[in-house]
């Protein structure tokens, strides 16, 4: 008996041994993330950070990433660039925020009168349009991902009712990016306003209305406060952050962490979407209990089919343009009306039916 103990303390020691040396050779990979949010951007920053803690759970400690917030680097919108020259190996963004640079990165992120979330969500992942993003993000040496959705984004706060198109004639409204380009087409004034300087610029008049993300986010920024109407979505139906990864830090992991790292990436993608639903659900039951004027409206007719029918002109005019756009614009077309129906005839008519 004494010998076979022996023997076995021995075999353990031994065991120990080399599964402190198969340890040891394990290499820990270390890449840094830089976001565009602030350190207090909840849900978006909280994606950024649970990508990099889902990495390194699921590589078992192998892949490390720091993550740096806009504070911390002060470019928050130069992501790309510095994701592009190495700098970061990884960046969490918005791929329309690139637009000027490229315009096929606009539709990555979502289009006016587009696919919902979860319909867009399948499109990227049986769809053909996680292929056509890597296609296009190819020519500046990285890699693309969807990194978290803030499902449909209000219309915006408008101090006075749109009844009509001649109400946004001469409305001064801060809303950015191709929403903007339609709303101008429309008749409105739009202007672009730091985040930091919008509530004092609603409250003083400076602007009518103005478009921000949804209760989850535009509660903390008091926009309630200063305006009673609040509209229903139409520009952003599905706003798909980015997880952009550097070519050459990629292709320097091994396999399997190539694998956690993207699958860490849609993991954290899809825990935002459902986060902040959560947090839109939240905060408006308190916007609504605070605030009982607030009134949610949609606009009339005749102004939905004025920036449908703008919104129409210019996709074919930038598609006109580029060729991997139309490319891109017919996939997103031709996907949403083959899955609309469904999307009808199940959640839409689900809630229609049982409200």
């Amino acid at each position: 008996m004494k010998k076979l103990i022996g023997k076995l303390g021995v075999i353990s020691v031994l065991l120990i041994a080399m599964s402190m040396t198969v340890f040891a050779n394990q290499r820990v990979y270390k890449l840094k993330m830089a976001t565009t949010w602030g350190k207090t951007a909840s849900p978006l920053i909280d994606t950024s950070i649970k990508m990099a803690n889902l990495a390194k759970v699921m590589s078992n400690g192998q892949l490390i990433i720091r993550v740096d917030s806009a504070s911390k680097h002060k470019a928050p919108l130069g992501i790309l660039d510095m994701v592009k020259a190495g700098q970061y190996d990884i960046g969490h963004s918005a791929s329309y925020y690139w637009k000027g640079k490229d315009i096929n990165t606009l539709p990555f992120t979502s289009m006016p009168f587009g696919m919902t979330a979860a319909e867009q969500y399948a499109w990227f992942y049986h769809g053909g349009g996680l292929e056509l993003m890597q296609k296009t993000y190819k020519i500046h040496k990285v890699l693309s991902f969807p990194g978290g959705n803030t499902g449909v984004q209000m219309g915006g706060w408008f101090k006075k009712e749109i009844k009509s198109v001649e109400d946004l004639k001469g409305l001064k409204i801060r809303i950015p990016g191709f929403a903007g380009e339609i709303m101008a087409k429309a008749g409105a004034l739009v202007t672009n306003i730091a985040p930091g300087e919008l509530y004092t610029a609603f409250e003083r008049n400076t602007i009518d209305a103005l478009e921000w993300v949804g209760p989850s986010m535009d509660i903390n920024m008091g926009f309630h406060k200063v305006a009673k109407y609040y509209y229903t979505g139409w520009h952003e139906p599905a706003s798909e952050l980015q997880f952009i990864v550097n070519k050459r830090s990629y292709k320097k992991l091994p396999k399997n962490l190539q694998e956690i790292l993207v699958l860490a990436f849609r993991l954290a993608a899809y825990d935002m979407y459902i986060q902040n639903y959560d947090m839109n659900a939240k905060a408006w039951q308190k916007m609504k209990k605070e605030h009982p004027q607030i009134k949610v409206k949609s606009f009339p007719e005749d102004v939905k089919k004025l920036l449908k029918d703008s919104n129409k002109k210019l996709r074919e005019s930038m598609a006109a343009k580029s060729p991997l756009l139309k490319e891109i614009f017919k996939s997103q077309d031709d996907y949403m009306q083959s899955i609309r129906e469904w999307t009808i005839i199940s959640d839409y008519q689900y809630i229609k039916d049982n409200l």
